[in-house]
């Protein structure tokens, strides 16, 4: 299932799993302390030539829509690591339910290093 669906009286709208993804990413570096999101070598390659990191984020939309979504994050050097991801994930919670009005079922933050300022 690559999009969520919801029907009214003018048609049906789609949610593409990719908005979710890049709703994600931008709510993730909102919060002080992340450095970037996405870490391994394909974002890497796709930041060179100028292209969003947000295919880094995994998402998984369930039959009664609900969110999972999988978020790779670089952490500044001095912040604390718990605190930091916690905060990333209320506020991608908050920014999917208030954009999507999906439910958000689980969302993991992986930290994958730490890099200075």
């Amino acid at each position: 299932m690559n999009r969520d669906e919801s029907r009214n009286e003018l048609g049906s709208v789609r949610i593409h799993k990719n908005v979710i993804s890049s709703i994600s990413s931008v709510a993730a570096m909102e919060i002080e302390g992340v450095k970037k999101v996405g870490a391994d070598l394909k974002s890497s390659l796709l930041e060179l030539i100028g292209q969003k990191t947000s295919l880094a984020v995994k998402v998984e939309i369930s039959k009664n829509e609900e969110v999972k979504v999988e978020i790779p994050v670089i952490i500044k050097y001095g912040y604390n690591i718990p605190d930091t991801a916690c905060r990333v994930q209320e506020n991608v919670r908050q920014a999917l339910e208030k954009m999507t009005n999906l439910s958000v079922k689980d969302i993991n933050v992986n930290v994958q290093g730490i890099e200075r300022g």
